[in-house]
């Protein structure tokens, strides 16, 4: 008879691998049998993770880089701006990889199998993960893989593409203490476009050209752009190009599932259980907020299903309003951040992103915006009729 798991987790990314650690961490938790499934190993330096928050998170040690200032650029609004509560920070996928799974060899309850998942279905008070070798079968199965995305189309999808080119200068060029967090002042013929720039050191930066449009560009646009900026915007002819990545994230009005079967056994994490700001495409610290939950439920011997909570409703009312203006081209992406930076103190709007403003801030930033565009999504989305 083959073996049951209590947990198996279906994709070893980011939301996988911080569900993992932080129930490892927990003491009535971290003697669970557990199996990771996933047909890729994760060891290469493949993502640059940056969020904000006020205190330290699980993972401060990895952060290899924090900005306590920052800038916002378009045609109407030039603004640098120091923050006092938040701090802007970068993580390395290869460092949160290798930190992780160095940490978990330490427990000989945890399997990792490379092998490509076909299916997840729940059997009764279990789940079952089908792969290409064979099945297995689990009390809970968290899954991060794309198996149960909702359909994503032009009209209800904009997709947030980039490619960034980590650049090394022989002479000191870059203040590494200034982010640029947003740079409009580009062509927005595509789109929402933007550039950040987050420098680490005087002579490296983080150059990263971003969309928030229906399709990706070809890959010479991308370089292009990214030429283009530096030389004429940040005014540098001579650089090395040490790195290079490349992604799309979904940010869309179609409802991700948080969990599946009539006994909820199958539950969706990342991405696949709607953990990524459909506004922004913002996920590390929402993941991380996510999992948080997951783990507590965990703690208190709780189904692993979280419930919203009116607040979380709340701010995702907001998210899709906003993602339904720039998808009906209502306003421009332009448009709606030039006008809530002209008006509203820059560390507001950033605890509005990330769901941590309260009613008096978020009323202000209501009023920040043009009122008839957002007014008609946000009772579009009120009454359902924004679901696709």
């Amino acid at each position: 008879m083959s073996k049951t798991y209590d947990y198996i987790f279906a994709g070893s990314g980011l939301s996988g691998l911080s569900l993992l650690y932080r129930l490892l961490k927990e003491e009535s938790l971290q003697h669970k049998d557990i199996l990771v499934i996933d047909s890729a190993s994760k060891n290469q330096n493949d993502r640059t993770w940056c969020f904000w928050e006020k205190e330290e998170g699980p993972f401060e040690s990895l952060v290899c880089h924090e900005w306590k200032t920052l800038q916002f650029f378009s045609p109407q609004v030039s603004k640098e701006f120091e923050m006092q509560e938040y701090r802007y920070k970068m993580i390395q996928s290869g460092d949160f990889y290798a930190h992780v799974l160095d940490f978990v060899q330490g427990f000989k309850n945890v399997s990792f199998l490379k092998e490509e998942i076909i299916e997840i279905v729940e059997e009764g008070e279990k789940a079952l993960v089908k792969t290409d070798k064979r099945s297995y079968t689990t009390d809970y199965v968290f899954n991060s893989t794309s198996l149960f995305h909702p359909k994503m189309t032009e009209e209800n999808t904009l997709l947030q593409h980039f490619l960034g080119w980590y650049i090394k200068t022989k002479e000191p060029v870059f203040n590494p203490q200034v982010g640029t967090l947003m740079d409009f002042t580009l062509s927005q013929h595509h789109g929402t476009t933007f550039m950040y720039v987050l420098p680490t050191s005087p002579c490296v930066a983080l150059v990263e050209y971003t969309l928030f449009t229906e399709r990706i560009l070809k890959e010479e646009e991308y370089e292009e752009a990214l030429r283009s900026y530096i030389q004429e915007k940040l005014g540098i002819s001579e650089y090395e190009i040490t790195h290079t990545e490349f992604g799309v994230i979904p940010m869309s009005l179609a409802k991700f599932s948080s969990h599946l079967g009539k006994n909820k056994r199958i539950i969706n994490i990342g991405t696949a259980g709607g953990y990524t700001k459909p506004s922004t495409g913002y996920t590390f610290q929402f993941v991380q907020k996510h999992v948080g939950q997951v783990v507590a439920q965990l703690k208190k011997d709780q189904s692993p299903v979280v419930i919203p909570s009116f607040r979380e409703n709340m701010f995702e009312w907001y998210d899709r309003t906003l993602l339904d203006v720039l998808l009906t081209k209502s306003l421009s992406g332009q448009q709606i951040f030039s006008s809530l930076f002209k008006k509203v103190e820059p560390e507001r709007i950033l605890a509005f992103l990330a769901n941590e403003s309260n009613f008096w801030e978020e009323f202000t930033i209501r009023n920040s915006v043009p009122i008839l565009p957002f007014a008609f999504s946000g009772i579009k989305q009120l009454l359902g009729l924004g679901k696709k």
